[in-house]
């Protein structure tokens, strides 16, 4: 079962909202752009960017990543961008949410990387309990590299909130790596498919 049948909605309804959630992004790109705030329009063209990787994928490798993927993915850029403006500030429910989503996004990103490499190679032989370890490992180095750089920019392009702020994203990236070990493995099965792919290709080169 993919992500998209979980959700109960066809391909063309999650594609309609992942185009108006991509609207969105360009609405504030362009405010921004016009209002000289290059913070907003900064973090507006990367989440835009990276909702455009599965496009890229499908023109470069001829991968056709399932249109509830693709929603999720979008989903996760968006809440980070809108709490950016000032959700975040408001409501500390909503950097929560963010960071949950956002995580299991990069815990399902991890995990399937991780058992393409695997399964592609002769070598390993991984525990399946290590696997839902590493996962939650995965996520929460993403995040102290994630803090490290929100320092390092000094609140360009990010803001800072502060140490108490910085154990709840941790609280919050764990929660949503757990999520994907328990419940979400299944759901990333084409991209271990993909990067399985990708491995047997570089590998014959």
């Amino acid at each position: 079962m993919t992500l998209g049948d979980t959700l109960g909605l066809t391909d063309s309804q999650e594609l309609r909202i992942v185009r108006g959630l991509q609207l969105v992004l360009v609405a504030l790109l362009g405010y921004g752009i016009a209002t000289f705030q290059f913070g907003i329009s900064g973090r507006a063209g990367l989440a835009l960017g990276i909702t455009l990787l599965p496009a890229w994928l499908r023109w470069e490798y001829g991968y056709s990543m399932d249109a509830g993927l693709v929603l999720w993915i979008t989903a996760a850029v968006i809440l980070h961008t809108m709490g950016s403006l000032w959700l975040y500030e408001q409501y500390q429910w909503y950097d929560e949410i963010a960071h949950t989503v956002s995580a299991s996004v990069i815990a399902g990103l991890g995990y399937a990387a991780f058992r393409a490499f695997e399964l592609h190679s002769n070598e390993m032989n991984v525990p399946a309990t290590f696997r839902s370890v590493f996962i939650v490992i995965f996520v929460l180095a993403i995040g102290v590299v994630w803090e490290v750089l929100e320092f390092a920019l000094g609140g360009e392009v990010v803001t800072v909130y502060g140490i108490d702020d910085i154990v709840t994203d941790f609280v919050f990236n764990a929660v949503g790596a757990v999520i994907v070990a328990i419940w979400g493995i299944g759901y990333v099965s084409e991209f271990v498919r993909f990067f399985g792919r990708r491995f047997r290709s570089t590998s014959n080169n």
